[in-house]
């Protein structure tokens, strides 16, 4: 900023200067006006005497006497002694100071009009006028009484009082108004006088009300002129940019106001000067007139000139004010993009390219590419920016110099970046052709082992056969590398910019193997060669024989040939079938002595698809499916999804559907976010060890959650396919894609992706028997299977129809399948009912965590593929309130459900024994958790009860035990007799009841009836989360605006849980609602998230409260 800032400060001090002459051209001109306004404006108003000049009391005719005396006339008018002197003398005033401020020193004349009054009225008008007048008074012409007394009177009055008023002014009386000729023409007198000059009282006023007002306003106008000028030029600049916006917002509104109200009075001051023209401007009599319009003509000419010069002042203002936001706004965008540069000149600068192996490089090219990708996007930002700063530079800009600093900093930000990414990128290239080429050549001496391995003794005995086998090693050597037939040390120089020691010891080993190979191959022509010359016994090779044989039989392991050169190839022969008896992979063992010039290759064929070559194919075949799947998903999102946001297809798409894209793609977003920044790399990083990626499949079991939001959404998704699947944007869509298939093929991708999983974990779990990761691979297929279940049953519980409670109350669910269901009940009149129904009634059976739901499955109304089934929801049972019989006489199908003590009975037959069994299985789980938990939490609460001593010992509630007895499906009671519980009774079924039936259970589950056969929970009982009231164990800041905040020993409130893994929480306590993580959520629960021991509201909990009770 240094030559720069210096420059800006100058251009930034040369403004203020213009902008100042600006505004002193304002000051000057309102000034001017001023003036003039106070040489042509009255002191006294037309308001402050308009009662009395409308009374005609006195008035300015325009007309002028001798000198060019002013004449003011004095009609007559009977009111006259009554206006008080203060009045009179305004009037006076008024009518004085118009002729004497555009004529200072002007004489005035008084026509005082008394010809039907008397002398005392005379007298007493005299006396006013002589006291009043403030002007230069050269004469009083006076017309006395006509009547002969009055006029009698006057005379005489005024031969004794002439020389009083004749000290005062001078004072003429006249007979008659033909007397008046010799002293004023007759063109200077009205007609009442009998002269000819046209006088309208009443235009008069108008017109000078019209003056008047005009000469306010054009002095207002001025006022506000130089108030906002001052505004303006005292303004100061802050440094934001909506505050800078904001005075341009204010600035313009004012000024445009300021010039709508100067448009406004000129308009008046024109009317004005055409009223006066009309008036009778240019007749000589008429001299009031023109000196009016000569005012007004100069008023409206320097309200003009204080107009230019405020244009001019706001203007260099206004472009200061809209210069300075441009600077502010380029120099917003310039840090910001200078933030950007710099984080990936950072990001750059810790990708690493010391890279040794081909994933490396392949990754180090990934990741440069991505940041590559997002260099290209940030500078074509900055060049946008750059080329903005010239646009301003070229409109002349104040600060054009601070402005073209900016722009060549980020050019050279971007010059740097740019080499610096092409840089790694040739140095990353050079790295991957370097190690291609390795690759190949190693290869290549693979599969020049092999090929001397597979040369078979008997085939080459005679020379047809010596000299094929010639031509096949001229063929193969004829296809070498050409990076083999140059040295190591002309390869160091050529990639000298990238070989590391690492890379150095590849090469080296590279060259080594080629050498062996090579004089293996030599060694092998010139056998083949005396064969095809001469024909004798051929040298015998070694036959194949497993890879580590006895080393007595053969000489080549005797200690003298302890020094010779030793490779292994590992190959992989496609297309050959072989054992399957080692598990080891095949291999071929060259070994090599230099002392005897004689080579031996062994090679022990174990079959190519030995178990750990098999696990790398369905490994590759996985990552490789992986990677379409990815593809497909993006085409899918790129090629439709997208589009609906494409104007040129807009006129194709229904507008109903561009509002329906979520129905449509569901979450389809989600699930490539997931597999192509996370799951694909991996599967990647597995492609070495296969067996790792049971772990990588659990470690994302979470992430796979996703497909069933996806697979409960498809319904929906197809529903509106079938509505819209005719629609021209879907055909200009897979047009431009070309696709074979139509979108619906597409939209069942990920499903189909979700059953492949599983197949392929099956393959790799059968050769991967008894060796490390076995186990992570048979939890992650147990883990997609049950989500292939977990999904099937979520998609059959979205068709339950009538359910009028909130589904997730109940838990995740954990079974649903058909069954035959018989219904008894222990009441009379129903038991009777239900027993007469000998037909089964077919019932679809949801199994939640915290209930159990019977539906009847219905067909909707539709053909085809519109036919979907629903399920009406019939009952539903409280797993609180549950108890099994596990036989049933007569059928092994069978099993009970009973509830609230036998209260209701329910017969259910399964289709088949395996899930009968995997039925009683998971309701047997869930009644041991619900007894477990109660046990748990009626110790906890005893031990609380201790220590706070609220009541009394938990022992002595032991005294209110209820017993829980099993009941036979015969008899069809229920007793509490304890013989019930032999084995004797217990021989053909197990009886397990709900959790609420005994308090007892809590603290003795030797007392449960079946107790024999009860089984233990398995310790890896899943740990999840379930919705209802719980008791905080520990404390939760809040973390974000949709979170809340809970104390340890608050009451929560758990609804329901989102796609996001977020719970929606209610704090009880402090009345507050917010969303939690699952994580979160463990720890303030602590360990009650195995089952609700901290849970409030339940059955089972109240009665475990009632034991410490008083």
């Amino acid at each position: 900023m240094g030559p720069a800032s210096l420059q800006e400060e100058k251009e930034l001090e040369k403004e203020p200067k213009e902008e100042m002459e600006s505004y002193h051209c304002l000051l000057q001109a309102g000034s001017q006006l001023e003036s003039t306004l106070q040489q042509v404006t009255v002191p006294v108003s037309l308001k402050e005497v308009g009662g009395y000049i409308e009374k005609q009391v006195a008035y300015l005719s325009g007309g002028r006497g001798e000198d060019s005396s002013v004449i003011i006339t004095l009609p007559e008018c009977s009111a006259f002694s009554d206006i008080p002197e203060e009045a009179l003398t305004k009037v006076f005033t008024y009518l004085t100071l118009i002729p004497r401020t555009r004529q200072p020193g002007v004489k005035f004349i008084i026509i005082l009009d008394r010809r039907l009054d008397t002398w005392a009225s005379i007298k007493t008008a005299l006396a006013r006028i002589a006291a009043s007048f403030p002007g230069n008074l050269h004469l009083v012409l006076v017309l006395r009484p006509t009547s002969f007394f009055h006029r009698t009177v006057t005379d005489i009055g005024f031969r004794f009082s002439q020389e009083d008023f004749m000290l005062k002014m001078p004072v003429v009386m006249l007979s008659s108004v033909t007397d008046l000729l010799h002293y004023i023409e007759e063109n200077q007198l009205t007609s009442e006088f009998g002269g000819t000059l046209d006088y309208c009282h009443s235009d008069w006023i108008v017109l000078r009300t019209a003056i008047e007002s005009f000469a306010v306003t054009v002095k207002d106008i001025a006022q506000m002129l130089q108030g906002f000028g001052t505004e303006l030029a005292e303004t100061e600049l802050p440094d934001e940019v909506k505050a800078i916006e904001y005075l341009l917002e204010s600035h313009t509104d004012k000024y445009r106001k300021l010039k709508d109200a100067i448009r406004s009075v000129s308009k008046e001051g024109r009317h004005l000067l055409a009223s006066l023209e009309s008036s009778g401007k240019d007749d000589d009599s008429h001299w009031d007139v023109k000196l009016d319009w000569d005012t007004v003509q100069r008023l409206l000419a320097q309200l003009r000139d204080m107009e230019s010069a405020f244009d001019g002042f706001f203007e260099k203002h206004h472009l200061k004010l809209h210069q300075y936001l441009q600077l502010l706004r380029y120099e917003q965008s310039f840090q910001e993009m200078e933030l950007c540069l710099e984080h990936l000149l950072a990001q750059e600068k810790e990708m690493s390219i010391s890279v040794d192996t081909l994933p490396q490089v392949e990754q180090a090219l990934k990741k440069l590419d991505s940041l590559e990708s997002n260099a290209q996007d940030v500078m074509a930002r900055a060049q946008i920016i750059i080329l903005h700063g010239h646009q301003l530079s070229a409109g002349h800009h104040y600060a054009m110099a601070l402005i073209m600093q900016r722009c060549n900093e980020l050019r050279h930000y971007c010059d740097t970046l740019n080499a610096a990414l092409k840089t790694k990128h040739t140095h990353l290239l050079q790295t991957h052709q370097l190690l291609l080429c390795l690759g190949q050549a190693q290869s290549w001496c693979d599969n020049g082992a092999y090929l001397l391995a597979n040369q078979l003794v008997d085939k080459f005995q005679s020379k047809e056969g010596a000299q094929s086998a010639l031509k096949d090693i001229e063929n193969f050597l004829e296809g070498a590398p050409s990076l083999l037939s140059s040295g190591p040390e002309i390869l160091a120089i050529e990639y000298e910019a990238v070989i590391t020691p690492q890379l150095q010891a590849q090469i080296g080993k590279t060259f080594e193997k080629h050498a062996a190979v090579q004089q293996m191959i030599q060694n092998r022509q010139a056998c083949l060669r005396k064969l095809a010359d001469k024909h004798i016994r051929p040298v015998q090779l070694v036959a194949p024989r497993p890879e580590n044989p006895p080393r007595s039989k053969s000489p080549l392991f005797s200690p003298k040939h302890s020094d010779g050169l030793k490779f292994t190839f590992d190959l992989s022969l496609p297309g050959k079938r072989g054992s399957r008896k080692s598990p080891n992979a095949r291999k071929i063992e060259v070994i090599h002595d230099y002392q005897e010039s004689r080579s031996c290759v062994s090679y022990g064929l174990e079959g190519e698809d030995s178990p750990d070559l098999l696990k790398r194919h369905v490994m590759r075949e996985l990552i490789e499916t992986e990677r379409i799947y990815v593809e497909e998903l993006l085409s899918i999102l790129l090629g439709y999804r997208a589009e609906m946001d494409n104007p040129a297809l807009s006129g194709l798409l229904p507008p109903i559907l561009r509002s329906k894209r979520d129905i449509l793609f569901g979450n389809m977003p989600e699930i490539y976010n997931f597999h192509s920044r996370v799951f694909l790399q991996d599967l990647e990083g597995c492609l070495e060890a296969p067996e790792t990626v049971g772990a990588c499949f659990l470690q994302r079991k979470e992430n796979f959650q996703m497909y069933e939001c996806y697979c409960q959404n498809k319904p929906r998704s197809e529903a509106l396919w079938r509505q819209f699947s005719d629609c021209a944007f879907f055909q200009e869509c897979q047009k431009k894609l070309e696709h074979k298939l139509g979108l619906d093929s597409y939209l069942l991708k990920p499903v189909q992706r979700l059953t492949k999983y599983q197949l392929l974990l099956k393959e790799l779990l059968k050769y991967s028997t008894d060796c490390e990761g076995t186990s992570e691979l048979q939890e992650a297929l147990t883990a997609m299977l049950d989500l292939l279940k977990s999904v099937n049953d979520s998609m059959h519980q979205i068709a339950i129809t009538g359910y009028e409670g909130e589904i997730c109350d109940l838990g995740r669910v954990l079974m649903q399948g058909s069954f035959s269901v018989w219904i008894s009940h222990k009441r009379g009149p129903t038991r009777m009912k239900e027993l007469a129904r000998f037909k089964p009634m077919q019932r679809h059976l949801f199994l939640y965590e915290r209930a159990l739901l019977f539906c009847k499955r219905r067909e909707e109304h539709g053909d085809g593929c519109d036919k979907t089934p629903s399920y009406s929801f019939k009952h539903c049972l409280k797993m609180t309130a549950v108890g099994i019989t596990e036989n049933v006489k007569g059928d092994v199908k069978k099993f009970e459900i009973w509830y609230s003590g036998r209260e209701e009975v329910y017969v259910v037959q399964a289709p088949t024994v395996e899930v009968k069994m995997a039925w009683l299985n998971e309701l047997r789980r869930i009644l041991t958790n619900q007894q477990k938990l109660l046990r748990d939490e009626a110790y906890q609460h005893s031990q609380m009860v201790e220590h706070m001593q609220l009541s009394p010992p938990l022992s002595e509630s032991k005294q209110q035990r209820a017993s829980v007895s099993s009941e036979d499906t015969e008899s069809g009671r229920s007793s509490p007799d304890p013989q019930s519980h032999s084995p004797k009774h217990q021989h053909n079924r197990r009886s397990w009841p709900g959790a609420h039936h005994s308090v007892d259970i809590c603290e003795s589950l030797e007392e449960w009836p079946g107790g024999q056969d009860a089984f233990h929970p398995s310790d890896t009982e899943e740990d999840t989360l379930s919705p209802g009231r719980y008791r905080a164990m520990a404390d939760c800041v809040q973390n974000g605006p949709s979170s809340i905040i809970i104390k340890c020993g608050d009451v929560i409130q758990l609804h329901c849980e989102d796609n996001r893994g977020l719970w929606l929480v209610k704090n009880l306590s402090r009345r507050q609602e917010g969303f939690l993580a699952s994580g979160s959520l463990r720890l303030v629960i602590g360990d009650n998230t195995r089952g609700p021991s901290s849970r409030l509201g339940d059955p089972g909990n109240l009665k475990v409260r009632k034991l410490s009770s008083p």
